[in-house]
């Protein structure tokens, strides 16, 4: 089996995105890249997408994602290739409904084209490796269902080309919530000093703090409750993917919040602190992550084209090949 998954290098990575992500892009035979281009869909300063692609890149290699495994989205010319192919398979319905679009573009002013065509740039990142499964968080069930109809439908109209993947979901990991704000996602484009986001590269101090500062309520009952509880939930939850727990049980073990936001933030910091040593590492020497982001693209380009070119052939932008096969 293939995975595929890209992060985009819109904020400073969060314990989420390790969590549901990083953590979890260890298939040797797997497609892991920044996207950088997803990142242009709306308004941004060109050196702090640089700058966090880079980043990203690095947390990226820092949490043992094997090597020729990671690359920058943008320096594959075959993803745009194939993403204007999907373009030419989708229909303007089904990419108006997409939730990003109507949530930050659908009737705004100065929004971008990209915002509304990205979903087929993203259906192109995972079809292009012929990937099975696809790794990636609750917020991208959408897009990952916008693949699998456009695979469907290229397949059925031009001939089969496309293997139709599959949603792998992590149980908690994708779950976890801001600290402050437990009902909404913990989010790396929040301000980078915002207090309810726990981000990969803050120091230990600050992380412990901003845990124990988490928000709960005034019943000081540990009880795994979404609804009534949605700040204890969290803490669970964060706790449960830090250890491989079921918030369930490990609610039973406490009698206080002031217990579990401490065994939290040890369990957190046993899983970022080892990220945050390997990160420096990699970060005091750009010339191997260099060769290790080089290494990724090339055996990206290479895998990436006999599928780009089945497809072009396929809709007919290829005829000398199409001649040759009649």
């Amino acid at each position: 089996m293939t995975s595929v998954s890209g992060i985009m290098p819109t904020g400073r990575l969060t314990l989420g995105n390790h969590l549901g992500a990083l953590r979890r892009f260890t298939d040797p035979n797997g497609f892991y890249f920044v996207a950088n281009l997803h990142a242009m869909t709306m308004r941004h300063v060109p050196r702090r997408l640089a700058e966090l692609t880079r980043e990203t890149a690095t947390l990226m290699l820092a949490a043992g994602s094997p090597p020729g495994t990671v690359f920058i989205q943008s320096e594959v010319p075959a993803h745009v290739q194939l993403g204007y192919l999907l373009e030419c398979t989708s229909y303007v319905g089904e990419l108006s409904r997409m939730i990003q679009y109507k949530e930050k573009g659908k009737d705004k002013p100065m929004t971008r084209v990209s915002l509304f065509t990205y979903p087929c740039l993203m259906a192109a990142d995972i079809l292009l490796y012929g990937t099975d499964r696809v790794p990636v968080g609750d917020d991208q069930d959408q897009h990952v269902e916008l693949a699998r109809d456009v695979a469907i439908r290229f397949n059925r109209e031009y001939g089969e080309t496309f293997v139709v993947p599959e949603l792998a979901k992590a149980a908690y990991a994708t779950r976890i919530k801001d600290l402050q704000t437990p009902t909404a996602k913990m989010s790396k484009s929040d301000v980078d000093d915002a207090i309810g986001t726990i981000r990969l590269l803050d120091p230990p101090d600050v992380i412990r703090r901003q845990v124990m500062k988490a928000k709960t309520d005034s019943e000081n009952v540990v009880r795994h409750d979404p609804d009534r509880k949605p700040g204890v939930t969290n803490l669970l939850e964060i706790l449960a993917a830090c250890v491989d727990g079921d918030p369930e049980e490990l609610a039973k073990g406490y009698q206080s919040y002031g217990e579990l936001k401490t065994d939290v933030a040890d369990a957190v910091l046993s899983v970022i602190e080892p990220l945050q040593r390997e990160y420096a590492v990699l970060a005091s020497d750009p010339a191997t992550v260099d060769a290790l982001l080089a290494a990724g693209r090339d055996r990206a380009i290479e895998a990436s084209a006999p599928l780009l070119l089945a497809a072009t052939t396929a809709m007919g932008l290829n005829p000398s090949r199409a001649t040759a096969m009649a």
